[in-house]
């Protein structure tokens, strides 16, 4: 049972975070701040909203119990994409700092979908 609970507040930590990340994508242009640091990553405009409806669509994955391995294993790999961008920026925080976020999603797939038998 608190095994259940603890998968369950992380998927809607991560849900949280997908759908955030993905309207931060869409209203980018509202914050020159973040279009620099895409910028600086070697993340193109145009590029910015397809990230955005991957980041959303990875969100409606994790929801599904039938797609949540995906929709983990799609967050992971894009946060793995996301650092290696950092790395070949030379941006070593930026690294960093996404490594929790990393272990997120791969904690979730060790501990399964909440209350799914």
């Amino acid at each position: 049972m608190i095994k259940d609970l603890i998968s369950l507040a992380l998927l809607l930590v991560s849900v949280g975070l997908s759908f955030k990340h993905g309207w931060d994508a869409f209203t980018s242009q509202n914050n020159p701040q973040a279009l620099y640091m895409m910028r600086e990553l070697g993340i193109g405009e145009l590029l910015v909203p397809i990230l955005g409806s991957w980041s959303v669509i990875t969100g409606m994955l994790l929801l599904l119990p039938k797609t949540f391995l995906w929709g983990n294993v799609l967050n992971a790999l894009s946060i793995i994409v996301l650092m290696a961008l950092a790395i070949r920026a030379g941006k070593l925080t930026i690294v960093w700092l996404e490594i929790p976020f990393l272990v997120l999603p791969l904690l979730l797939i060790w501990l399964k979908y909440p209350f799914h038998q």
